[in-house]
């Protein structure tokens, strides 16, 4: 029974670590269905990681394969529950991995599938124009009228935008006007309050006229005595 257990927990050891270099493998394997410019064919690296995945699955189920023989051996331990649970997980994990690796397959044949054919209508295009001088100019001529065209309308935009500043520009200048008059209007209607305005207004003009003739006098002191 030692024995059967420490091959037990020899195999579960290999296939935890297995698991863990299965996890490593996916993250490198996983970026090619990502890449948004695929090679037209699968390069070396890219063969090798999908080779030692699947080599990796097959060491896994071979793994589990022997830990359910050794288990079905000593059925009557009272840590079975235990171990059937754990071979159970194993069997889970391997499980989700085959689906991953078949979703990443499938990922990178259909980007590779949509790159190559984007390059073929590349080239048939290109092998158009080449064929076609007249078509390739016209096609030239409409790209070109379709540049005009978003520059008019970019143009468009920017005259709108400010047509509409210009208008709010008026509304505000309304406003204020409004406001002034509102003030002047209340301001009239207080007792003495034009009095007051006006005392104010020809204080400043007085004091606008004396500063004015020092200011004359002063140039002229400095023109007669330079």
């Amino acid at each position: 029974m030692a024995a059967t257990g420490t091959g037990w927990a020899q195999l579960r050891q290999q296939a935890r670590s297995l698991e863990t270099q299965t996890e490593t493998l996916f993250h490198s394997y996983a970026q090619y269905a990502s890449m948004t410019k695929l090679p037209p064919k699968p390069s070396e690296e890219e063969l090798r990681l999908e080779s030692e995945l699947k080599e990796l699955l097959g060491k896994r189920e071979s793994l589990i394969s022997q830990l359910a023989r050794l288990l079905d051996s000593e059925a009557t331990l009272t840590s079975s529950a235990l171990k059937q649970s754990n071979l159970a997980r194993h069997r889970e994990i391997l499980t989700d991995h085959r689906r991953e690796l078949q979703r990443l397959n499938a990922a990178i044949s259909e980007s590779r599938d949509r790159a190559n054919l984007l390059s073929n209508v590349r080239s048939d295009i290109d092998a158009y124009r080449a064929s076609n001088p007249a078509a390739a100019e016209a096609e030239y001529m409409l790209e070109e009228r379709g540049h005009l065209d978003e520059s008019h309308n970019m143009m468009d935009g920017v005259l709108s935008q400010a047509y509409a500043i210009n208008e709010n520009f008026g509304i505000q200048r309304e406003t204020l006007a409004s406001i002034n008059r509102r003030i002047v209007g209340a301001a009239s209607k207080v007792p003495g309050m034009n009095a007051l305005i006006g005392k104010i207004g020809s204080k400043r003009r007085r004091d606008a006229f004396i500063l004015g003739g020092f200011i004359g006098v002063c140039c002229l002191m400095l023109l007669l005595f330079r």
